[in-house]
């Protein structure tokens, strides 16, 4: 069950959005975020029969920084098989407070019967729901020149999912890799990751072809520019697939762009 509860931690951790922290609470804190980062590494060493559990459930708190609201959530136990769930928040209405509590109890029926309830609860439902009720900041004006080719600008982008197995969505990549001359790679199995890199207008089909279509937790982390002075003079070769999450950080740290997706929180420089 330990086991299980550091799969789903980590899952979650792939999953948040740069701006929206996970921070272990309560006693066993250090623990459980040690445990995490060392599940990271070797999940095989935290499956030892003679492994020194915490007696407590992760307790873990999720903000996004730019919210005055956050979730708390207690991992289920023997004693309570499903999550617990509060709201939290700064000059929050008690009103508010309980149309938040109204939406919790009704998505903890749709994950009733989810093997990873805590991740489906909060990545899935509440942390969506709350982004959409965020104000917005108006978009910064734009006083560089316009460029008129923007085929000639090149750009890159990165997905994380929560899996990517099917065998149909790997032969798309692969034919809007050739057909949009775009250079990168997929990491498949758990989680997914999906790098491209090309001219910006390909890059940007590319990515819209990609979000068409179905995907379970599927998010865009970044579509930019891509930054010459960090890349250097090595480009991407071809289409290529990853097996595990450390050749996918390897790939990037070939192209001199490994904080790109570490700080994401994906891998890590250790990998």
């Amino acid at each position: 069950m330990n086991s299980g509860r550091l799969e789903e931690l980590q899952l979650i951790r792939f999953t948040l959005l740069p701006e929206e922290i996970l921070t272990f609470l309560d006693d066993e804190r250090s623990v459980w975020s040690r445990l995490l980062d060392e599940y990271g590494e070797d999940a095989s060493a935290c499956e030892a029969a003679d492994f020194s559990w915490p007696p407590t459930p992760p307790h873990i708190q999720v903000k996004p920084q730019s919210s005055k609201l956050w979730f708390e959530v207690q991992f289920p136990s023997p004693h309570n098989p499903m999550p617990s769930v509060s709201v939290k928040g700064e000059n929050v209405t008690r009103s508010e407070q309980e149309r938040w509590q109204n939406i919790i109890q009704e998505k903890m029926d749709e994950i009733s019967t989810s093997e990873v309830p805590v991740y489906e609860l909060l990545c899935l439902h509440l942390l969506p729901l709350l982004h959409d009720e965020m104000p917005t900041a108006p978009p910064e004006k734009d006083h560089s020149p316009a460029v008129d080719d923007r085929t000639s600008v090149p750009a890159h982008a990165l997905f994380t999912s929560h899996h990517l197995i099917s065998p149909k969505k790997r032969r798309s990549l692969q034919q809007w890799s050739s057909s949009l001359a775009i250079t990168g790679f997929a990491k498949v199995g758990y989680p997914g990751l999906i790098y491209a890199q090309g001219e910006q207008s390909n890059v940007e089909e590319f990515v819209e072809n990609v979000k068409a279509m179905q995907w379970l937790a599927l998010r865009l982390r970044f579509l930019e520019p891509l930054p010459v002075s960090e890349g250097g003079g090595e480009q991407a070769q071809g289409w290529t697939e990853f097996e595990k999450v450390g050749e996918a950080v390897e790939a990037m740290r070939r192209l001199g762009l490994e904080e790109w997706i570490v700080e994401m929180g994906v891998g890590s420089k250790n990998s």
